[in-house]
């Protein structure tokens, strides 16, 4: 059949089909052919909402909400999708009314809707909310694994750790596969003490089941404790290997993003060093407007020698080489990068290494929301932070 005969459903599953491969570039192109043809078609619409908001489009894509809820006020999918924008853009009042409304049109026994819904909230911190649409979700579908599991990992995050450890367990009796959660609540074991209970379940999954280093070095840990094995136990060559593959090099793309920023952050540092030369320029002409005005000699030669004494250029560049971050509570830390992980693991465990804290936080995040942070560096760790929506880098 020719494209020109689709229906707008055809155009609508093409599309999502290729956005769940995460083609979305593509995924755009069949939904514009669509509405070319079908501009009503309020699928077509949402379909254009969430490649955009996958793209991090936020303005086009809340235009796109808005036209299919001008199409259709009672559109599930668009309200979620309007409530997600609304988040992302600080309109926090819209997106709390727009959750609302699915629920008044009779939606809370929508399971994938509730969880989308919920890591949405999740995912900008709104941890109260979010569990209470995840709970939705469980209620209308007991035997949901997953959905059982986002409610640990929500658990988890409001400190509530032994009731995460029940859920966890749940969702895992639900589903004995369930790689993520395992390692989950395996981690959260050894966090509370429970060690021995942590190396049942660290024993119960893969390695390739596990994404960062830290489940990896505490089971090789635990398991040499309790057997005696030695470093070179052949049992543990798997496992050596995926370490190897979670400590590798970057890979082509993530060395060409960094070559890229590298090369922004230089082009920022040259507008800096012009725009401190304009500064210079013009103290000095302050100064000379002073020197005219026949200010008393005695002080000009006091504010002279504390100018030419006082360190100000060290701490002026110290101030503009450091950073500053803004935790989703509001609180804010500033310095290196590794400066600000430090506070933030001194806030938190003060007993953690960096490396560790880092590779608890990222696993932690990627439990909730999906969104894998990287722990190879300070610097990568707190943007792959802020691309989950954990802070906000304000320099």
């Amino acid at each position: 059949m020719s494209d020109s005969f689709l229906s707008s459903e055809e155009y609508d599953e093409r599309a999502h089909a290729l956005y769940n491969d995460s083609r979305y570039d593509e995924a755009l192109d069949v939904l514009r052919e669509g509405l070319a043809l079908y501009p009503s078609a309020v699928e077509l619409h949402v379909g254009v909402g969430y490649a955009r908001l996958a793209r991090e489009e936020y303005a086009w894509a809340r235009r796109a909400f808005d036209d299919a809820l001008v199409l259709d006020p009672e559109h599930e999918d668009a309200l979620a999708g309007a409530g997600e924008i609304a988040l992302k853009i600080g309109r926090v009042d819209d997106a709390m009314m727009a959750f609302e409304r699915t629920l008044e049109l009779g939606y809370e026994d929508d399971t994938d809707l509730m969880l989308q819904i919920g890591r949405a909230l999740f995912r900008e911190g709104f941890i109260e909310a979010s569990l209470s649409f995840f709970e939705r979700g469980v209620a209308h579908a007991t035997d949901n694994a997953e959905a059982v599991a986002c409610v640990g990992y929500a658990q988890h995050r409001l400190g509530r750790d032994q009731d995460a450890i029940a859920t966890l367990r749940r969702s895992l009796s639900l589903d004995e596969a369930f790689g993520e959660a395992r390692v989950y609540l395996a981690n959260l074991l050894y966090d509370v003490g429970e060690l021995d209970a942590a190396l049942t379940e660290f024993e119960r999954t893969a390695p390739e089941d596990h994404w960062d280093e830290l489940g990896i070095w505490r089971y090789l840990e635990l398991r040499k404790a309790a057997s005696g094995l030695g470093d070179d136990d052949p049992s543990f060559k798997t496992w050596e290997e995926r370490l190897l593959e979670l400590s590798s090099e970057p890979d082509a793309i993530d060395e060409l993003l960094a070559e890229v920023e590298t090369q922004f952050v230089e082009r920022e540092g040259a507008a800096k060093e012009q725009a401190q030369g304009h500064l210079e320029m013009l103290g000095s002409l302050l100064n000379n407007l002073a020197s005219d005005r026949e200010l008393d000699s005695s002080a000009d030669e006091a504010l002279a020698l504390d100018a030419a004494t006082r360190p100000a250029s060290a701490r002026e560049l110290t101030a503009e080489a450091a950073h500053r971050v803004v935790m989703r509570d509001g609180r804010s830390y500033e310095g290196s990068w590794e400066e600000i992980v430090g506070a933030l693991r001194d806030a938190q465990d003060a007993g953690r290494s960096l490396d560790e804290f880092m590779a608890v936080e990222a696993r932690r995040c990627y439990g909730a929301t999906g969104v894998r942070v990287s722990t190879r560096g300070p610097e990568e760790f707190l943007r792959g932070s802020e691309h989950a929506g954990v802070l906000r880098i304000v320099r």
